[in-house]
């Protein structure tokens, strides 16, 4: 009988709907000169790669978008500014992990985050869903950069999850909404699901896993 694919899932884009540009505009509301700071899908200033990687404190991060930014903001509104990029987390969505971990799918969360942001995810899932424990509760085991201290697009990271799970690059669907994680996934013999808009999880991972075969790395 042929192994059913890990599945292997990043976190906002995929699971949680997200809007970069609405962090952008809060936190330009806060510089006199109009600057936007350096973090976006595709690339980010070492600022938010210390944040993802556990390096910095919430008050040195406060403290580096004041300085680096130009930035005049409370520590609440900078906080708000941060967070205003997390949208929802659709129910289908859930469901469908469910499912398929119901049918034999071992499931996994990959995602580049940082303590302020998995907080307000969590206490969001928390109220809404009743998860005690945020996102833990809808996979298997979950892997955030900061608390692993290493990030996508880095070949590390991805091996560390392969080796915490135990599973086989060539047994493993990634699915993933940045394309230069994608590439590094792809490098390392692991199938990848590329959620390129207006694609979403449930429209497009059913046949994904129907295609998938795991003797194709």
């Amino acid at each position: 009988m042929t192994k059913k694919p890990n599945l292997l899932f990043d976190f906002g884009g995929v699971i949680i709907n997200i809007d970069y540009q609405r962090t952008l505009d809060e936190m330009r509301r806060f510089s006199p000169a109009g600057s936007t700071i350096a973090f976006n899908q595709q690339a980010q200033a070492e600022l938010f790669d210390q944040l993802e990687t556990g390096r910095l404190t919430s008050e040195a991060f406060r403290e580096g978008l004041r300085t680096g930014y130009q930035l005049t903001a409370t520590d609440d509104e900078l906080d708000a500014a941060w967070n205003a990029m997390l949208l929802d987390v659709p129910a289908e969505r859930l469901a469908l992990i469910s499912e398929l971990r119901e049918q034999g799918h071992e499931t996994a969360l990959l995602s580049n985050t940082n303590h302020m942001h998995i907080n307000v995810i969590n206490q969001q899932l928390q109220e809404q869903y009743g998860f005690a424990h945020g996102i833990a509760d809808a996979l298997d085991r979950v892997f955030y950069s900061q608390e692993v201290g290493l990030r996508k697009p880095g070949e590390e990271i991805f091996r560390h999850v392969l080796r915490e799970m135990n599973w086989k690059a060539e047994e493993t669907l990634f699915i993933e909404d940045s394309i230069q994680h994608i590439e590094t996934a792809r490098r390392l013999g692991i199938q990848t699901l590329f959620l390129a808009p207006p694609l979403t999880l449930t429209d497009a991972l059913p046949d994904a896993i129907r295609a998938f075969s795991p003797t194709s790395a």
